[in-house]
């Protein structure tokens, strides 16, 4: 039986997002938080470390951190490094 005083990410951020500004933070960073999640997704599919993938694309393990972490903003050409390193293509699309 779950304990009904659990509480849990989710229902922090749904709780969260009722504060406006809060909820137009959150939206504002999305596009960075698919980047990370899927970065960190692929790279872990592929069994490489932040270091390996770093090595095999010619950065440092740092640069591979700080977008995993949301706390970087990428170039095209990185973009397409980060891919290549991968064996994955790039796609790019606006909605």
């Amino acid at each position: 039986m779950r304990n009904k005083l659990e509480y849990t990410f989710r229902r922090h951020l749904k709780e969260s997002l009722k504060d406006p500004e809060f909820k137009k933070a959150w939206e504002n960073s999305q596009t960075e938080y698919q980047l990370a999640c899927q970065l960190i997704e692929k790279r872990l599919a592929k069994k490489l470390s932040q270091r390996a993938l770093a090595r095999k694309i010619k950065t440092s393990p740092a640069v591979i951190s700080r977008l995993e972490t949301m706390t970087a903003n990428p170039s095209l050409d990185l973009l397409k490094r980060i891919a290549s390193g991968l064996d994955l293509k790039l796609s790019i699309n606006f909605k």
